[in-house]
């Protein structure tokens, strides 16, 4: 198995039998939940799809999988993703097949992909791998093997030496141990589960990654051991444990 990292998007390739283009968090519709919220922007999806559009001739894949939060509204659908949805989703799959796992903010998204493409909210194996949004407990057959999720959305921020500040997209890889607040590990499970948390494709969504660690928010992220926990930019490069960061209160 071999992972690409692909800054462009971010976006992973993780190539086996198959090769798997996979990206998180794509929010379309997100602009007009930020109006209701009283920040103004012009849709972007246009752009987003053309940047995904070039990763997906960048990558070359067999298949794109999309690791949920397609969409963006709860609890359900606005205008702008009724009428922007279908023609994102027809220009995705005439370029490449589509395995779609849902998220949380993909509720109505059954009414525009196509069952063949759907898959369990609690993940599935594809090609050895584990996949699943990473909102909910994983289906217990996942265990034992590589999960990559989305739903966390992980910023890492960088400061040089004289004290210039930047926030950039980074993946987090994790072991997966069981905890009183995590997921229910099943009894038995094979080998060592590990979980790289993928950054959002969505360049208005971000979470730093030092907040993650100190109140995650989902089973995963409870369950991962943060000490042994390591950074990896968009590019693929490791920055190293997350002891490297600051984790300072005041932060």
């Amino acid at each position: 198995m071999n992972l690409e990292f692909i800054s462009e998007g971010p976006a992973l390739v993780i190539e086996g039998e198959q090769r798997l283009l996979i990206v998180a968090d794509l929010h379309f519709g997100i602009e007009a939940d930020l109006a209701a919220h009283g920040l103004h922007f012009r849709s972007r999806s246009a752009g987003r799809l053309e940047r995904l559009m070039r990763v997906i001739d960048l990558a070359d894949p067999d298949a794109l999988v999309l690791l949920g939060d397609i969409k963006h509204s709860i609890p359900s659908l606005t205008r702008q993703e009724y009428y922007e949805m279908p023609g994102i989703l027809d220009a995705l799959r005439a370029r490449v097949p589509l395995i779609v796992f849902p998220g949380n903010h993909d509720i109505g998204i059954e009414r525009f992909v196509r069952e063949e493409e759907l898959r369990p909210r609690d993940g599935a194996l594809v090609d050895g791998v584990a996949y699943l949004h990473g909102h909910m407990n994983p289906a217990p057959s996942l265990f034992g093997n590589l999960m990559v999720i989305g739903h966390h959305h992980p910023l890492i921020s960088l400061r040089d030496e004289v004290g210039y500040a930047m926030q950039a997209p980074a993946y987090i890889r994790a072991d997966i141990e069981p905890g009183e607040h995590g997921v229910p590990v099943p009894p038995g499970s094979p080998g060592k589960t590990r979980v790289l948390f993928m950054p959002a494709f969505n360049e208005l969504a971000g979470y730093d990654i030092v907040k993650i660690l100190k109140d995650p928010f989902s089973p995963l992220s409870r369950s991962m051991n943060a000490d042994r926990a390591e950074i990896i930019l968009a590019d693929g490069t490791l920055i190293g444990p997350v002891s490297a960061l600051n984790l300072d209160e005041d932060d």
